[in-house]
């Protein structure tokens, strides 16, 4: 869709449109058709991405040049993408989140009973997900014969930064209750950040009711009981689990959407894939991604045109009219097909629900993006203390540790062998299971040592024939470890 008005010398707003892979083809043409019929304004620039890109040789699926006009871009509306099967090929959606800074993903969970058939016809949540850090930095490596690992990664700036957004979002819509989902009883380095930044900048929110649960039993509540919650907000790979949970809950992941939102430009989407199965056959449901275009045109300042086109889809699915995957014989009307069921919103637009409650987004419920809050300055003290010396090795526990106190340097004292995180020296219980991968911590008496004494250690124990396949500095923090304690030290 583009729109030149010669009467209005306000620049329109820029959507970059991918329509991606699959059925994405069939349904960004029915979304953009309702936008356009419901009169939205915007100026649209036409972009690949996906499938073709990536075996054009572009790893990551997309294009150089495809940058310079995500750059101009106000917005990015995309269809779902497919990745092709095999090694070497990045996530698209990860590449697009980080780059861009698409920090918080919002997924709005509202079940339609009784026309959608569901289990839970009170569930209305809203899934605030971090989206850039977290073990999604898909920063990996195979370090032994046995052991890979993959790094989760979360700063303060980002945890505080989607805190916030949640709390703000939750005003600008009158929800009244976030809850935070994290498992801050095992990782209590960085999932515990993330509580403690939760009830930290919670003081400063005291009109919203506030309540912190462990990721199992809170996604165990969530199934069972989904009406507890209001808007949630999670780190990165909890929320892509839990949104999707609530998104089923509703009766179908068809009709979810998502805006993945950024300082500058913004991402909205369908959560759904490319479904390459349904692709051409003129059945898939259009729904999510017209839903993403509310919450697009919403973002954009449209409310008027966002409320329009989200009332006129109420009243289609309230009339019974569904694709097939939500058609059911008891509750639905007619079974249509992609572009049929967008010419039945069409049909309703300017109509009110009369079951569903109708929205309206003419007061504005987009919230205000803060930019990243980097600390400057002296950020505390900061003391080394010890390394943690990973090694790959046959030997038993003890063997180990005289292999490794024997070639040890002046100041450094080997504190603990551990095993995929278990302490098997100086204890070891004979029933714990060990690879060949090992954590040796050592750390320094009698004052704090230099890197210098590091790779000194270092250096005698690639002397004395110990397999060092990467180190981690131990480090206090204002007097406080910055580094966990062994299971069972």
């Amino acid at each position: 869709m583009t729109e030149t008005v010669s009467s209005d010398t306000t620049r329109l707003p820029i959507v970059a449109v991918a329509a991606g892979d699959g059925i994405g083809l069939e349904i960004t043409a029915a979304a953009m058709r309702v936008m356009e019929a419901a009169g939205a304004r915007f100026d649209t620039r036409e972009i690949a991405l996906g499938e073709a890109l990536y075996k054009s040789g572009h790893s990551s699926g997309i294009g150089p040049d495809t940058w310079d006009t995500l750059a101009e871009a106000d917005a990015l509306f995309k269809g779902p993408i497919t990745t092709p099967l095999g090694s070497g090929y990045k996530s698209l959606n990860v590449t697009l989140r980080k780059t861009l800074g698409l920090f918080a993903n919002v997924r709005p969970c509202r079940s339609l009973h009784p026309a959608v058939s569901t289990l839970h016809p009170e569930l209305d949540i809203v899934i605030v997900r971090e989206n850039e850090e977290d073990l999604y930095a898909g920063i990996e490596h195979r370090q032994t014969h046995e052991v890979y690992q993959t790094l989760k990664l979360v700063s303060r700036p980002g945890t505080e930064r989607i805190i916030r957004y949640a709390f703000d979002y939750c005003r600008a819509n009158g929800r009244k209750k976030l809850t935070c989902f994290t498992k801050s009883n095992i990782m209590k380095l960085t999932d515990g950040l993330m509580q403690n930044v939760f009830e930290e900048i919670g003081k400063e929110y005291p009109d919203i009711e506030q309540h912190h649960m462990i990721i199992d039993i809170a996604s165990a509540r969530l199934a069972a009981r989904p009406q507890d919650f209001d808007v949630i907000v999670t780190s990165n790979l909890y929320g892509d689990i839990v949104s999707d949970i609530a998104a089923e809950l509703t009766g179908s992941v068809g009709l979810g959407a998502s805006a993945n939102i950024g300082a500058g430009i913004s991402m909205f989407e369908a959560i759904h894939g490319s479904a390459p199965d349904i692709a051409g056959q003129k059945i898939a449901n259009p729904s999510g991604l017209i839903l993403a275009g509310v919450m697009m045109l919403n973002h954009l300042g449209q409310g008027e045109v966002a409320g329009k086109i989200h009332n006129a889809w109420l009243k289609t699915i309230e009339d019974g009219l569904h694709t097939g995957d939500i058609y059911r014989d008891k509750t639905s009307k007619e079974q249509l097909g992609t572009q049929d069921f967008a010419d039945a919103v069409i049909a309703r637009l300017g109509q009110q629900p009369q079951h569903f409650a109708a929205v309206d987004y003419t007061a504005g419920s987009a919230v205000e993006v803060a930019p990243h809050n980097r600390v400057d300055g002296d950020a505390g003290s900061r003391k080394l203390v010890g390394v943690d010396v990973f090694v790959m090795s046959r030997k038993s526990p003890q063997d180990l540790a005289e292999q490794l106190q024997q070639a040890s340097t002046d100041g450094a004292e080997l504190k603990m062998l551990t095993n995929r995180g278990i302490m098997v020296w100086p204890s070891h219980n004979p029933a714990t299971f060990c690879t060949d991968h090992w954590r040796c911590r050592f750390q320094f008496e009698g004052g704090a040592p230099t890197n210098r004494d590091i790779v000194d250690l270092l250096g005698a124990l690639t002397d004395a024939d110990a397999d060092i396949i990467k180190t981690e500095h131990l480090y206090e923090f204002d007097g406080q470890p910055g580094y966990s304690l062994g299971q069972g030290q």
